[in-house]
């Protein structure tokens, strides 16, 4: 039986219904580079030695053994061992989902231990278990505004994610609700712009900190600005970088969400991967997602239990605080054993060692005829540089000499095509770093 059970006719229906003639054509539409369509099909009766082997073929074009410098949300970090050995545990793996709350109080105990990290990562009050990724957590803390203020706009900063962005525009595309997005600077994310576009409609202001560039500003003022306008505000923010900057809850935000997969979670293509959101306690019961807390039975024992609201409240249809809520505790959990096996002071060493390298790296590349700085923001881990030739062919020549070398800003950012996004963390070192900028020399 085919795993996906549409049929020929239910797909030509789709298709029509969509506008597109084919599958293909609808892939492209959406901006989607196929494969050749020789990579697509496998000789029909093939016995499973021959499908095996075509596969691994298959897979060996993929670039592996890269040394990575990509970031824009998604980092190369080392993952202690006993992450993996943990979250593997049958106990844990078998019981990942908690709907039959009494009957799992290792998970729960997991879960309220996650979610105090985050609290404390974050500096605010509650937190949730977790959501699917940090694009879906932006656009549930949007959603989220919407409910709490009953307003239906959000003003959105373009130094916020690119692919956030899209997903926020994915997700909103049928619901009522009017999205603004700002343009923004390399060293700034328009805070004045921002600010002005808040009016009596605005539900709340989403940005991201550090922004999508590496730059870090200050948020406090503004914060305090869109609250005195009836607005939230709400930061998209890398984790990591919380060790050694001012937390949003510092700052005045009134939600934080974020990506997790700087917390013990491998790059893995892309997923699976794990979005936290963290609110003030005024705001816990529009939060979506499981929250667990502390409790004692009637023998004075601590238990844990799902508290605050019924699963059932995820699927009311129009009355539901989300329709895309997903559990990650698998994730959730790994982030919580990387969290406790750095330890407080650990955390704070992999996050200088991170910047510490960022400025080594940066200072190399700008030592290169030709290459110059963007910007004179501050920066955690990721910056921006000028190269002499387009960004994504410099790209492509250092796959070739074994690195992924950053990100070419004018995928997303029209008019920047000689930009390039790079970032560094604590796995890099000295000798990779100075390796790095030679090849990139070379290349130019």
């Amino acid at each position: 039986m085919p795993y996906i059970a549409n049929t020929d006719a239910d797909r030509r229906s789709m298709l029509e219904a969509a506008g597109f003639d084919s599958v293909d054509a609808l892939w492209r539409a959406a901006g989607v580079d196929l494969p050749p369509p020789e990579l697509n099909k496998l000789p029909e009766g093939s016995s499973e030695f021959e499908v095996t082997r075509r596969l691994r073929q298959l897979a060996a074009k993929n670039a592996s053994g890269l040394v990575s410098y990509l970031g824009m949300g998604y980092y190369d970090h080392l993952i202690p061992a006993a992450v993996d050995a943990l979250a593997s545990q049958p106990g844990f793996l078998t019981a990942y989902t908690p709907y039959q709350a009494e009957a799992s109080q290792g998970t729960l105990q997991a879960i309220f231990e996650y979610q105090s990290m985050i609290c404390r990562l974050t500096d605010m009050e509650v937190a949730n278990a977790s959501l699917y990724d940090g694009g879906t957590a932006l656009f549930e803390a949007m959603m989220l505004a919407v409910r709490a203020t009953r307003r239906r706009k959000a003003v959105i900063s373009e130094a916020v994610s690119p692919i956030f962005r899209r997903m926020i525009r994915c997700y909103s595309t049928n619901l009522d609700v009017e999205l603004v997005e700002v343009p923004a600077g390399i060293d700034d994310s328009a805070q004045a712009g921002l600010l002005n576009a808040v009016d009596t409609d605005t539900a709340c202001v989403l940005i991201q900190y550090p922004n999508v560039f590496g730059a870090v500003e200050d948020w406090s003022a503004f914060t305090a600005a869109v609250r005195e306008r009836g607005a939230l505000s709400v930061a998209s923010t890398y984790p990591l970088a919380l060790a050694l900057l001012r937390t949003p809850g510092e700052m005045g935000f009134d939600v934080v969400t974020g990506e997790g997969q700087s917390l013990g979670i491998p790059l893995s293509f892309g997923g699976p991967y794990l979005g936290f959101m963290a609110v003030r306690e005024k705001l816990m019961r529009k939060m979506p997602g499981r929250v667990v807390g502390r409790a004692k039975d009637k023998s004075g024992r601590d238990g844990f239990v799902l508290t605050l609201q019924a699963r059932e409240q995820h699927i009311r249809r129009e009355g539901a605080t989300s329709n895309i809520c997903s559990n990650e505790n698998l994730c959730a959990l790994r982030a919580l054993i990387y969290l406790a096996c750095v330890g407080r002071q650990g955390f704070v060493d992999v996050a200088r060692l991170a910047a510490v390298n960022a400025v080594r790296l940066r200072e190399e590349l700008l030592r290169i005829p030709g290459i110059h700085p963007v910007g004179g923001a501050a920066f955690f881990n990721e910056f921006v540089v000028s190269l002499p030739i387009d960004a994504a062919e410099a790209v492509g020549r250092l796959i070739d000499r074994g690195y992924a070398a950053g990100f070419p800003l004018g995928r997303y950012y029209p008019g920047r095509e000689h930009e390039l996004l790079v970032a560094v963390t604590e796995k890099r070192t000295t000798e990779e770093i100075k390796q790095f900028a030679a090849a990139m020399e070379a290349v130019l």
